[in-house]
């Protein structure tokens, strides 16, 4: 048996980078790790967003001869809330000098543990209708459940946004902040198992 039920996504996620070259690395580190730690600085501003430091990636260019000639890098930052406004507002402040990566809607833990929870009992009872089914369709006296399983799983039909083309906006024009449309998920849990029929 399995039931299932459409909640509205309530947590986004967002990833942004900065991409940068330098004729050293060392240079080149300089230039992400200032714009990373500067990005973190604006954020702090936004205590409802949680924001991470994401991953770095630094490799070299070459030449024709194989010789390196630069090193190119980029650095990301993630950020994760419930609070839309602050994450828009936040995204658009962090993209005077980051570019975005992706945007992600999803269901919160929390709020998907607590329906998880109800679903869970859902399933128990419908897996036992069930067997109370088979029990009449079999002509039997009863059952005796031998085994079920709960597995929860979760549909999550995310809007998703990329853009890896988009440049940042020029230093004196602010960018405005995003109306965000989060759509729904779907959080199912399926009861199987074995039942033993009683003649």
């Amino acid at each position: 048996t399995e039931v299932k039920e459409e909640i509205e996504n309530d947590e986004v996620k967002a990833s942004l980078y900065k991409k940068a070259q330098a004729a050293d690395s060392k240079a080149l580190a300089t230039t992400l790790n200032t714009s990373i730690n500067n990005a973190m600085k604006i954020a702090k501003r936004y205590p409802t967003v949680t924001v991470s430091t994401g991953q770095q990636r630094t490799y070299p260019r070459y030449d024709k001869n194989d010789k390196i000639i630069g090193w190119t890098g980029q650095a990301n930052i993630e950020l994760k809330s419930t609070d839309f406004a602050a994450t828009s507002q936040l995204i658009a402040d962090l993209q005077e000098t980051l570019v975005m990566e992706n945007l992600s809607f999803g269901v919160s833990d929390t709020k998907k543990d607590a329906l998880e929870q109800k679903l869970m009992t859902n399933a128990s009872r419908a897996f036992q209708q069930q067997a109370k089914n088979l029990t009449r369709a079999w002509d039997a006296r009863s059952y005796r459940v031998v085994n079920v399983n709960l597995n929860t799983g979760s549909n999550y039909p995310r809007p998703m946004y990329s853009a890896m083309n988009m440049k940042a906006a020029s230093a004196d024009a602010s960018v405005p902040s995003q109306n965000f449309e989060s759509g729904n998920s779907t959080i199912s849990v399926t009861a199987n198992g074995t039942i033993e029929l009683t003649k």
